[in-house]
């Protein structure tokens, strides 16, 4: 089934008006092009209802009220904060203000924080549900946010030992996105290896590496388009002609023959399926 609703992943950082944590020789105006523009307009305008939830972050109320006073600035003043610290407080109630919502903001933090307690709830259900069925639906999610989206999820690894076999900690994300893995902060902190060990372990997926102040709009599930500032980097498996992954003892150093490598840009295009990139003068949706 082709997905109705929409997913917005994001790398982190991403421009809140407040001047913090931005490359100004880079940015786009916050107002006009922001990433957060484009939610609030995927999600029906500024008197959409949007859940946010800050279950990942150490400092949710903190987190909270930088969203309030960024999206604030946009118009969007409707926002419902769902704090949820334990999985005991994913209630009906819970559900049902989820029920009402037109689009879902998702922080960053420790994305292992969403899956357990969100993981096999009902409110997970419903989540994945609305995204596959209701037409305008959005979830967006910044850095463990977006990290959660996809069925194999990184939720630990450091870039300087990415490319030694084990020091990659995959588990399961919520599994909005199948066939692929998403990384965030993906150029600031050099994440480029731990993504690379990821596909040579499973092929079958896209990685999805994304910078930060950078996301991609993923429209009818395997669709990317790239918005902010700076770059996704896409790594692609189908063709690898040999790894040694499955053979070298942990620790070891990895051997991976021929995998693809894309880089989009704001405008530039990549569909999962067909494993295509596109440049914005030949778009097909």
């Amino acid at each position: 089934m082709v997905p109705k609703g929409k997913l917005i992943a994001v790398g982190g950082n991403e421009d809140k008006g407040n001047g913090e944590g931005v490359d100004r020789t880079v940015k786009h105006d916050f107002i006009e092009d922001g990433i957060l523009r484009r939610v609030v307009n995927e999600v029906g305008g500024p008197k959409a209802r949007i859940a946010l939830i800050t279950s990942a972050s150490s400092i949710p109320d903190e987190v909270a009220e930088n969203y309030v006073e960024a999206f604030g600035k946009l118009g969007a003043t409707n926002l419902d904060h769902l704090r949820v610290r334990d999985r005991k407080e994913v209630t009906a109630d819970l559900v049902k203000r989820l029920e009402q919502a037109d689009g879902v903001m998702i922080s960053g933090g420790n994305q292992l924080r969403l899956t357990t307690i969100f993981g096999g709830t009902e409110f997970a259900e419903l989540l994945k549900r609305r995204y596959r069925e209701e037409e305008g639906f959005t979830i967006a999610g910044t850095s463990a946010g977006a990290m959660c989206m996809s069925t194999t999820m990184i939720y630990q690894g450091h870039s300087s030992s990415g490319l030694f076999k084990g020091e990659v900690k995959m588990t399961t994300g919520l599994g909005l996105v199948p066939n692929v893995i998403i990384d965030s902060h993906f150029v600031a902190r050099g994440r480029f290896s731990r993504l690379t060990q990821a596909i040579a372990a499973n092929p079958d997926a896209i990685g999805v590496g994304l910078g930060e102040d950078t996301g991609v709009v993923i429209t009818g599930g395997d669709h990317l388009e790239t918005i902010g500032s700076g770059q996704v980097i896409i790594f692609d498996g189908h063709e690898l002609q040999h790894t040694n992954i499955a053979e070298v003892s942990e620790g070891e150093a990895l051997s991976i023959e021929h995998m693809v490598v894309h880089i989009i840009a704001r405008g530039y295009h990549y569909n999962v399926a067909k494993r295509t990139f596109f440049a914005p003068e030949r778009v097909e949706h």
